[in-house]
């Protein structure tokens, strides 16, 4: 009886690793179509939560940054993008160092927006930069996809979800189109 159980369990998982590898599979061929906005939380980063007291965003030295796994992770985002030859029209990042190295290594350029920082520990900050966000999502209207790497907290200011390190949340005219996540 327990080998049943055990066989079915096993099924269970295979049935749903297969749905998420076809969702998956769906979600690179929109975004190989071009003209979306994908969120990216930044790559792993030495543990904790919001940043040291005393951080300077002139001072990477006084954030949390990229660990070495965070920073082999940005590189296989990178790298996935490029082997699926999805078009990259244009890179922001938030000013805090793990954003810009997640995008950097990632994407090999990045521009800083303030609307993308930190909200974490934040709340004045919330209305006004969910606003520059719309602003920033709305206008998009490229052929190449638009990369916005930013916090937890503030992708889900904008959108309700909040990511794994490295998720990438897809927008498709303002609304949630899928997510993607790289072990």
């Amino acid at each position: 009886m327990r080998l049943a159980n055990t066989s079915g369990l096993f099924l269970f998982l295979l049935v749903l690793l297969s749905a998420t590898a076809r969702a998956d599979e769906e979600i690179w061929q929109r975004l190989k179509q071009g003209a979306h906005v994908v969120l990216v939380r930044h790559a792993v980063t030495t543990g904790g939560a919001g940043d040291p007291p005393g951080m300077r965003l002139e001072d990477c030295s006084t954030q949390r940054n990229l660990t070495e796994e965070g920073r082999a992770h940005a590189r296989r985002i990178g790298e996935e993008w490029r082997k699926r030859a999805i078009p990259l029209e244009r890179v922001l990042a938030s000013p805090w160092c793990r954003c810009l190295e997640t995008a950097r290594l990632a994407f090999g350029k990045t521009e800083v927006s303030d609307a993308l920082s930190n909200l974490f520990g934040r709340p004045e900050n919330r209305e006004r930069q969910v606003r520059e966000l719309r602003a920033l999502v709305d206008k998009h209207a490229g052929k190449g996809n638009l990369v916005l790497v930013t916090h937890g907290s503030t992708i889900a200011a904008l959108t309700g979800i909040n990511p794994a390190t490295g998720e990438m949340v897809i927008l498709a005219k303002g609304a949630v189109a899928g997510r993607l996540l790289f072990p």
